[in-house]
């Protein structure tokens, strides 16, 4: 297809001459044009070479939504610039006049046109009159921090169709991950230009001592903000409050340096019900936190499609094999959902991509002959592979209740390899001992307070390895007054983690 199909003569219009309000809104209407015209240009997006992941967000798109055609487009003054052309191929850009992503561009939410030969402005496209044919039109918006459209996110099709709410939902998520991806990038783009500004001034005063001293102890501080702040992207700023449920999380970074690849969320899918997911991307550094995005993004959304967790790795698991960039890496995780049962208690489903075992707290007044204050069981699916590494990889799912005065501990695998001593290791065995000999009662947050406090003093030199954590209890139980709640924010390094 030739960028000229894409075009059409547009008949000349008479009009009235403008009035001093008409004058006014076309006033308003240029400045706003020219404020957005402005954003685009923060983010340099346009021209650069392909992205995967952006192709992969408009595959992904397009699978979602069962349509043969998904782009991600940026619109310019005079042309719309596709970053993502799914099914397009050979189609860099478009004139922006007339065009449906241009007239998308300028609504507030999602443009959803079922059927284009019933839309008066939507009919004379040459999209619609041309070879393509297009009869399914639906745009989200890139909607930038503060509040400028760069472009949109678009899902089209040769014949009529209808979206639910929950797929319009969907669409826009899609692209709150196309304006993530630009965020992540500009925000690597402001770093690469602040360390050259750096290296600049470092090159005028290196031959006083002092002073490229200090410089280098500034740069090492701007490096180690840097990566916890974008470590702090890769997370979800705070746990929901979950009825019923106490939350709590940690995430231990080995290095100040480094972006390290564990991640978790929890979020709401309907009501009483919630999906969660934990896991280690292979590597560190900017790749590793890259591998990160894609990963925690796509079991949102994935989770968001299916309830079944693994489904939700299967989509993970097709999406990384097809990301290029992505080269050999590969993840673990383990994915799992919450129902709220009428006693007050949870029912989970928890399926493993090559993940280490979940384990599941009960006091011990709930079992008999033990001699501990608590009953740690292992919860380990029969199988589970790495996700990301072989295309007909299979994962385990098993299901479990949650009872009152029960917690649930997820982790990675940084947990148990902390050195304990020259030549030890805390291991399976140590862990499960920790866990044994603690109260069960304490719940969610004592629990991952306890952990915290276990890394800072009884390792040697800390964890070598990112450690995250997250605990989900039931309030109540023997020891313990019924339905408490409480969500724990995020905490870091060595901080323990607040209720």
């Amino acid at each position: 297809m030739t960028e000229g199909a894409w075009e059409s003569e547009v008949p000349p219009r008479v009009v009235s001459p403008p009035t001093a309000a008409t004058t006014a809104g076309m006033a308003a209407a240029a400045d706003t044009e020219a404020a957005r015209i402005e954003a685009v240009r923060r983010y340099d997006i346009l021209d650069t070479p392909p992205d995967g992941a952006f192709d992969r967000i408009a595959a992904l798109a397009a699978r979602l939504f069962d349509v043969p055609l998904a782009t991600v487009t940026i619109v310019d003054v005079d042309r719309v610039w596709f970053k993502a052309a799914h099914g397009l191929e050979g189609v860099r850009e478009v004139g922006r006049d007339p065009g449906l992503c241009a007239s998308a561009v300028l609504k507030d939410g999602t443009l959803v046109i079922p059927d284009t030969l019933l839309d008066d402005v939507a009919r004379g496209n040459p999209l619609v009159t041309g070879s393509l044919g297009i009869r399914f039109y639906a745009a989200a918006p890139l909607v930038t921090r503060d509040g400028h459209r760069l472009g949109t996110l678009n899902i089209l099709d040769t014949v009529p169709r209808s979206i639910s709410p929950q797929d319009t939902a969907l669409l826009t998520e899609l692209a709150d991950i196309v304006m993530d991806e630009l965020e992540l990038r500009l925000s690597a783009l402001r770093a690469v230009r602040e360390e050259r500004e750096r290296t600049a001034v470092q090159e005028q005063l290196a031959e006083v001592e002092r002073e490229a001293r200090i410089r280098a102890e500034r740069d090492a501080s701007s490096i180690a903000a840097f990566a916890s702040a974008l470590q702090r992207t890769l997370l979800p700023p705070a746990l929901p409050t979950v009825p019923g449920l106490e939350l709590a999380c940690h995430y231990h970074t080995a290095s100040a340096h480094e972006v390290g690849g564990d991640f978790y969320d929890l979020f709401a899918l309907r009501d009483g019900e919630w999906a969660f997911f934990l896991g280690d991307v292979c590597g560190k550094g900017p790749e590793a936190a890259a591998l990160t995005s894609l990963v925690r993004h796509t079991l949102r959304v994935a989770a968001q499609h299916t309830a079944d967790p693994v489904a939700v790795l299967d989509v993970l698991n097709k999406a990384l094999l097809e990301d290029v960039t992505a080269g050999s890496r590969f993840c673990t995780a383990v994915v799992g959902t919450l129902t709220a049962r009428d006693d007050g208690g949870f029912d989970v489903r928890l399926a493993t991509g090559g993940h280490p075992p979940a384990y599941r707290l009960r006091p011990a007044g709930s079992a008999e002959g033990t001699s501990t204050p608590t009953v740690v069981e292992a919860v380990r699916p029969a199988g589970g592979m790495l996700v990301g590494a072989f295309p007909q990889a299979r994962f385990a799912a098993t299901a479990l209740r949650l009872d009152p005065g029960d917690t649930l501990l997820l982790y990675t695998d940084g947990l148990p390899e902390v050195r304990t001593g020259t030549d030890r290791w805390l291991g399976w065995e140590g862990l499960e001992a920790f866990l044994a000999a603690r109260p069960a009662a304490g719940g969610a947050a004592d629990l991952v307070n306890d952990t915290v406090e276990l890394l800072r003093t009884q390792t040697l030199e800390g964890a070598e390895d990112d450690v995250a954590l997250l605990a989900m209890s039931v309030p109540g139980g023997p020891a313990g007054p019924p339905h408490r709640v409480a969500a724990a924010t995020t905490s870091a390094g060595g901080a323990p983690a607040g209720r």
